[in-house]
């Protein structure tokens, strides 16, 4: 599942995402609400975790405009404020849940379990594509039941493109997923892992057709 943390504390935000990542989500983190904004425009997520009190536009903001435009993926509120009319607010604006900081990581999973179940999101543990299984839980890719030997970062273009299959990705996101949102690396950087990465998985039936001045897509082939 993609997830967008839309979150200006980067501490709370890179914790959130390592656990999620952990579980085999593929997570965008975005510390700005301007940004934020513009990502869920542009990029879109499956389930988003958005914090009120953001620098430039404010989280309740973004949740309505959000939801005028048709957008339909659920949404967990973070507040530092227990108030009840602030909780309120948030779900009059379309949230779904809300956490009130600070929070155990435990409870935010299983918020995220929960939403899973009733929006009907895949949480499934495993995803086949070609002759190939991703095993989300233990982040392995799996041929025939046994692991292959896939070197970190270019697992995690890997997990980005999954995330994305069929779809076009830029390389200013795979950077993003790969080395953290605002790492100074350059976007040729990911050059070599996907060249890597794309021979170790064509015997699979698994390709990764580049677009060129666009980005890459993962894709089944024959």
């Amino acid at each position: 599942m993609r997830i967008a943390i839309i979150e200006d504390n980067e501490t709370l935000a890179n914790a959130i995402a390592y656990r999620l990542r952990d579980r085999g989500h593929a997570v965008d983190v975005i510390t700005d609400g301007d940004q934020g904004m513009q990502f869920l425009h542009q990029e879109g997520a499956d389930l988003i975790i958005l914090d009120i009190n953001l620098p430039g536009i404010n989280g309740l903001e973004i949740l309505r405009n959000f939801r005028s435009n048709g957008k339909s993926a659920p949404v967990i509120l973070l507040t530092a404020r227990s108030d009840t009319s602030e909780r309120v607010e948030g779900l009059d604006a379309g949230a779904d849940d809300y956490l009130v900081k600070p929070f155990e990581m435990d409870e935010l999973e299983a918020r995220i379990r929960a939403l899973s179940r009733r929006k009907n999101l895949d949480y499934g543990e495993q995803e086949v594509i070609g002759k190939l299984a991703y095993n989300r839980n233990s982040r392995e890719i799996l041929a025939d039941g046994k692991a292959l030997d896939i070197p970190r970062r270019e697992l995690a273009v890997f997990e980005c493109l999954l995330e994305r299959r069929d779809r076009i990705v830029g390389k200013s996101n795979l950077v993003d997923f790969v080395y953290g949102v605002g790492a100074d690396v350059d976007e040729a950087s990911i050059e070599p892992h996907v060249s890597r990465l794309r021979g170790r998985l064509s015997g699979y039936g698994v390709g990764i057709k580049t677009a060129r001045g666009l980005g890459y897509m993962l894709e089944e082939t024959n």
